[in-house]
């Protein structure tokens, strides 16, 4: 069983779109008074129009200023700030049928009740997420295969070795890990 210290007080959930990481990312701020930092948040701007690099990376450095937290997010180009100072990576690493279910609950629940995302107030579109190639449906079996390939050959890497990971297969699983937590 791990205990709430095993965790540390910086902490970073990685997975597919879809899979849950916010929303672990706010049951584990609330639950160890972490401040939970979402990097769609930082990134997505007004109409979804990306934030630049040259503005997400100093945002994203001061979100991470303050002393404990737990960020949700893979962005690939900020890695190289929040897996170093993290002391726990969290994967969810969910079969594509679940992350498709879930993503399936998430986007209809959005998309009827025009729920407004982040500062931006960006609101999903229903014809976007399931016909276009912005669809996140597409998004999200693009990445499944790369980050199962990927993530393991960086947890290997040296400046990784500090990183205490928890990889869950299933959300049963990260259920039950969440429950028994101490």
């Amino acid at each position: 069983m791990t205990s709430l210290t095993d965790l540390g007080t910086r902490i970073v959930i990685v997975g597919s779109t879809g899979s849950g990481k916010s929303t672990l990312a706010a049951q584990l701020a609330a639950r160890m008074n972490l401040q939970h930092i979402e990097l769609d948040s930082l990134f997505w701007g007004p109409n979804w129009s990306e934030t630049p690099p040259e503005v997400f990376i100093p945002k994203v450095e001061a979100a991470l200023s303050v002393e404990r937290w737990v960020v949700d997010g893979n962005y690939s180009r900020v890695r190289h700030i929040i897996w170093p100072a993290a002391q726990t990576l969290i994967w969810l690493d969910y079969s594509l049928p679940i992350i498709f279910w879930r993503l399936w609950k998430r986007t209809l629940r959005r998309t009827l009740m025009r729920e407004q995302l982040w500062e931006a107030k960006n609101v999903e579109r229903f014809w976007v997420q399931f016909v276009t190639r912005d669809s996140l449906f597409l998004w999200a079996l693009q990445k499944h295969k790369e980050r199962r390939e990927t993530y393991p050959q960086l947890f290997t890497q040296p400046e990784n070795a500090h990183l205490q990971i928890l990889r869950f297969h299933h959300p049963n699983e990260t259920q039950s890990w969440l429950d028994n937590l101490a």
